[in-house]
């Protein structure tokens, strides 16, 4: 260290030795934990059980853990003490029977990086609960779970085939258009308008929110937010920050449009509505501050509805070419309810328990978020004969509730006949919170705001695509590689797919 030339060379060693002993002690006052706190693999000085942790699939060394130390148990990620909850009584008993003491955000250094602890997804306290009441309002108002946003949806599906179309049942890349396509709901709701899948703004916006969800769930991410001393090291901490200003700066740019052209008498877009809300509701705080927050909350809006129902897509046709017999089934529903003269429609999905059952499963089986959004207690809390304090970071594994061998007897297999009992009618369970939530949260307050949305995107979207096409690998391909490409959100690994016209 610089400091240490101004010292005589015999002093640099006890030099040494008095600031690593600071840090031991730092360490071991920084492990005390309270009395009855859950029960955990004893942790190191400095690294707490990073030695026993593998930060690329963080969730699967969890769900280790769990099953020496049980469904409530604590563990630390280098300084960083989580409590980790395991299988789905538990995460279920805290996220639903006490969903208010799990509703806080923790302050995790690379999501109060580019979130700022504003916008809905991030933020905590007062702020989410007036910012989640309005979108979850405006998006209703704008069409969510009403037939407006249905001829959006099978608009946009009639250019995705287009676009599907056009490669003539040669292999192609899936995952962007399908970005494109989803993004392109929740644009026409914010920004009143679609944008052409070569829209430069508009595939770039899409490509750099792909690749901060993709690094935010990588290994060296995991350090940082352990150690956020070392984010100068960390090459992947600024890339992320460097898209995030980037993607704000569009934002800010359809925002001033929206604000040149807003009119209190007709409201037309979402993006309206927030800085009419911000004018009328925030207008004695500093106008920095309003507008921050209203870029964090478009910019929430944009990835939540876009990544996650996009991906979902991705996996299922991956898992139709894998399992050809259920594309089949699926396919044989869908010419018998639908037919092949027009588009499908949400009315359609109650006599269809079989697609029903297929999209189920693709969101249970493909696991896109392994370790769940990050929780914190909003109070000391009494949970399970465990004591757990106000502020305690705790991750509500989802892997282990999608996986859980209590709840489905091969949990590793991808089999539809999970959502069907022995008539093959669609089963409607209470472990249908597990799925249908996932993209966002598990359930309770923390669900996903645009969950309604979700649904509807993905029923018409994929079942669309497969009244349309037979999906089948490339030549020379028996099977596309079902292991996850690792990130916050967990993708198919590129791939190509034939997509042929039926």
């Amino acid at each position: 260290m610089e400091l240490f030339k101004y010292f005589p060379t015999g002093y640099t060693s006890v030099l040494w030795l008095l600031a690593l002993s600071l840090l031991l002690i730092v360490s071991v006052i920084r492990r005390r934990v309270p009395r009855n706190f859950p029960p955990g693999p004893t942790p190191l000085p400095l690294i707490g059980n990073l030695h026993q942790l593998d930060l690329r699939r963080l969730d699967w060394s969890l769900m280790g853990l769990a099953e020496k130390y049980g469904s409530v148990f604590s563990v630390e990620i280098g300084p960083l003490k989580a409590v980790v909850l395991t299988g789905y009584d538990a995460v279920k008993d805290a996220l639903v029977n006490h969903a208010d003491l799990f509703t806080g955000r923790p302050r995790i250094p690379i999501y109060d990086d580019f979130s700022f602890r504003n916008g809905v997804i991030f933020s905590d306290g007062k702020l989410w609960q007036d910012n989640r009441k309005f979108v979850i309002s405006a998006l209703r108002g704008f069409g969510m779970g009403k037939k407006s946003i249905e001829d959006r949806i099978t608009e946009e599906a009639s250019f995705l085939v287009n676009v599907f179309e056009s490669h003539k049942g040669q292999p192609f890349e899936t995952a962007q258009i399908m970005y494109l396509a989803v993004s392109n709901i929740i644009c026409s709701i914010m920004f009143g308008d679609r944008f052409d899948y070569n829209n430069e703004v508009f595939v770039h916006l899409t490509n750099m929110m792909n690749e901060n969800t993709r690094l935010i769930g990588t290994a060296p991410l995991h350090l940082y937010n352990a150690y956020p001393s070392l984010g100068f090291l960390i090459p992947g901490r600024q890339k992320i920050i460097e898209n995030q200003v980037k993607m704000h700066e569009i934002f800010e740019g359809f925002f001033k449009a929206a604000k040149e052209t807003l009119s209190e008498i007709s409201i037309q877009t979402f993006c309206e509505a927030l800085i009419m809300r911000h004018q009328q509701e925030l207008g004695s705080q500093d106008i920095e501050i309003k507008e921050k927050d209203i870029l964090v909350t478009i910019n929430d809006l944009f990835a939540a509805g876009t990544e996650t129902t996009s991906t979902t897509i991705c996996w299922g046709l991956v898992l139709m070419i894998n399992y050809p017999e259920i594309q089949r089934k699926v396919q044989d529903e869908i010419d018998r309810v639908i037919g092949a003269g027009r588009f499908p429609r949400t009315g359609d999905q109650r006599h269809m328990p079989y697609t029903d059952a297929v999209i189920h499963e693709i969101q249970r089986f493909a696991n896109i978020m392994p370790m769940n959004l990050p929780h914190s207690t909003t109070k000391d809390t009494h949970f399970r004969e465990y004591f757990i304090s106000k502020g305690t970071y705790v991750i509500p594994l989802l892997t282990s509730v999608l996986y859980d061998k209590t709840q489905r007897e091969n949990p590793n297999e991808f089999n539809p006949a999970h959502f069907l009992d022995a008539d093959g009618n669609f089963v409607k369970t209470d472990t249908q919170l597990t799925v249908l939530t996932v993209p966002c949260s598990f359930s309770g307050r923390r669900v996903c705001a645009g969950e309604a949305l979700a649904k509807v995107e993905l029923f018409l979207f994929f079942t669309t695509l497969l009244q349309k096409f037979h999906f089948q690998a490339p030549p020379g391909v028996t099977d596309l590689d079902t292991s996850p490409r690792i990130g916050l959100v967990t993708n198919p690994k590129p791939h190509r797919v034939c997509a042929v016209p039926r």
